[in-house]
């Protein structure tokens, strides 16, 4: 048994986590309460686990000796880059809590393992703006509270108690959510906590701990936060007279970027130095162009400045900035059309470094993100809040669909304040209703009735209206449901696999029943669903 936590058992801990959702992965992905192909929790746990995995073993390599608080900040800073979704932007808010708590411990005995399990209670709620009971969140709370409750320094005993706790909240979340009840089952984000709690009792209860081999070095061609965006600038006359933005990525002590600091501000302005609480630093600053080799050799006297990055500032208006907008998406046609709009596309289900690496490829002081699935909103929040510790501005658009995305998009306007044009852009996507056609994965109760695996499935506005066999009918049955409410122009996104015949079926089909009805038709290409409908 383990009397104190320390960098081997958080290292075994993260080990032993990952293989418990891997195990469990396609288990967690089945309790999705809903019959759309979009049951992906266990796959996005076990994503951000695996990246924070890697930051552990990447902090052990470099320094064998990594200090616990440390190690888990690693650990916390590499799940919160490699979240997916939803369930692992939380769990990577969990693991935060805890190194902020472990940050201050001397050791880490039973009391400290309660504090920081309610600290990172407090953490998980913070990350959700508008929490619900009966989820991931409510188990972690209960085994926040079990774990204080007993009043004990005995390590185990305060794991255990937090594992048996979690366990039975997770068992009451059906009682907690009506829609998991109807569908039979536990919340899946619940569910792979009590995994990674039980990995952690797992861990303390080894009497011994047998160090794993030294893990190899991983390959340095990138980190989570590091994409190779590394751009040689050589020949600034063209540009001589205006000021140039220099930023690198820099890893380094605190007290050497006291001293970084100092020596940036006498160079130039705009300088913005924040870390990411694990020894590695951004550094943006505005020099003239004389002091580009000073501000970088200033870099080299901190630390290991690298990811250096020296773009022209181009004349502009006081108070006017350069914009731009990622998207997620899938589907070569659905990334055209955004791609016309000007935005820089993601793939779906993308982490908050693949978002980030977006929105550093827009080259743009503001940018817009319009994340198109429910799912994909805390990623796209907390990508914007990353965003801002490197100079750029970021709004998220609520979007759900990419109909919305694309309603959205047509109002852009540049010569409005960039607020103003968020504000355009969030009111045309609320104003666009979007409806779905689907096949259901799993037999499941929904509004419309009961529904068999491979019944297909229409969706308004995420809830089944239609449930049908044949495609045709099944969209011309959302369809009229969806105009039924009015509108004046219908969007309509073919997908992957969308028979030919489909658009002129329903391109005659709006003609005969709506005929003052504005049709526009795309080819999109993206899976899993066989056609994406806009109404405006």
């Amino acid at each position: 048994m383990l009397e104190t936590l320390d960098a081997a058992a958080v290292h075994r801990w993260c080990d032993g986590g990952l293989r418990a959702l891997r195990a469990h992965q396609r288990e967690i992905d089945d309790l999705n309460v809903y019959p759309v192909p979009d049951g992906d929790t266990g796959t996005n746990l076990v994503l951000t686990l695996a990246a924070a995995r890697e930051a552990v073993r990447s902090a052990l390599h470099e320094e064998p000796r990594t200090p616990l608080g440390r190690l888990m900040g690693r650990m916390a800073r590499g799940a919160l880059l490699g979240a997916r979704g939803n369930s692992g932007v939380i769990v990577s808010q969990i693991l935060r809590g805890m190194a902020d708590s472990f940050a201050s411990s001397v050791a880490v005995r039973g009391g400290e393992l309660a504090r920081a399990l309610r600290q990172a209670t407090d953490a998980a709620y913070a990350a959700v703006a508008r929490p619900v009971e009966g989820t991931v969140l409510s188990v972690m709370a209960a085994a926040a509270e079990a774990a204080g409750r007993i009043r004990s320094d005995d390590l185990v005993a305060v794991a255990r108690a937090a594992a048996r706790a979690a366990a039975e909240a997770l068992d009451r979340t059906p009682r907690q959510l009506p829609v998991l009840a109807r569908a039979g089952v536990v919340d899946a984000g619940g569910r792979g906590l009590c995994l990674l709690l039980d990995a952690l009792v797992d861990t303390v209860e080894e009497s011994e701990f047998v160090a794993p081999p030294a893990p190899a070095p991983p390959p340095r061609a990138e980190r989570p936060d590091d994409h190779d965006d590394h751009d040689d600038h050589d020949d600034h006359d063209d540009c001589a007279g205006h000021g140039y933005e220099v930023q690198y990525l820099l890893d380094a002590e605190p007290e050497a970027v006291d001293r970084l600091r100092a020596a940036l501000d006498a160079l130039g302005d705009s300088l913005v130095v924040v870390g990411s609480g694990d020894g590695t630093w951004n550094v943006h600053v505005h020099v003239p162009a004389d002091a580009i080799g000073p501000a970088v050799e200033a870099g080299v006297g901190a630390g290991r400045p690298y990811q250096i990055k020296v773009t022209p500032l181009a004349e502009k208006r006081p108070g006017a900035e350069s914009r731009g907008a990622v998207v997620v998406a899938a589907g070569d046609g659905l990334t055209a059309l955004f791609e016309a709009e000007g935005a820089v596309v993601v793939d779906r289900n993308p982490s908050t470094a693949e978002m980030l690496a977006a929105v550093r490829a827009c080259g743009a002081s503001a940018v817009v993100l319009l994340p198109n699935d429910a799912n994909t909103q805390a990623v796209a929040v907390t990508a914007a809040r990353e965003a801002e510790s490197i100079g750029v501005h970021v709004s998220v658009v609520p979007t759900r669909s990419p109909v919305q995305a694309l309603a959205a998009l047509a109002v852009r306007d540049h010569t409005r304040p960039f607020a103003d044009d968020v504000i355009a852009m969030a009111e045309a996507a609320g104003a666009c209703r979007y409806g779905e056609v689907c096949t259901a994965r799993r037999d499941a109760l929904t509004v419309a009735g009961p529904c068999r695996a491979g019944d297909l499935l229409g969706l308004v506005d995420g809830e089944v209206h239609v449930i049908g066999s044949d495609l045709s009918d099944v969209s011309h049955r959302l369809l009229d449901r969806m105009l039924g409410g009015g509108g004046e122009l219908v969007t309509l996104v073919l997908g992957a696999d969308a028979p030919a015949e489909l658009e002129d079926h329903l391109r005659g089909h709006v003609h005969r029943t709506w005929p003052f009805i504005e049709l526009q038709c795309y080819t999109g290409g993206q899976p899993r669903y066989h056609l994406l409908a806009g109404v405006e």
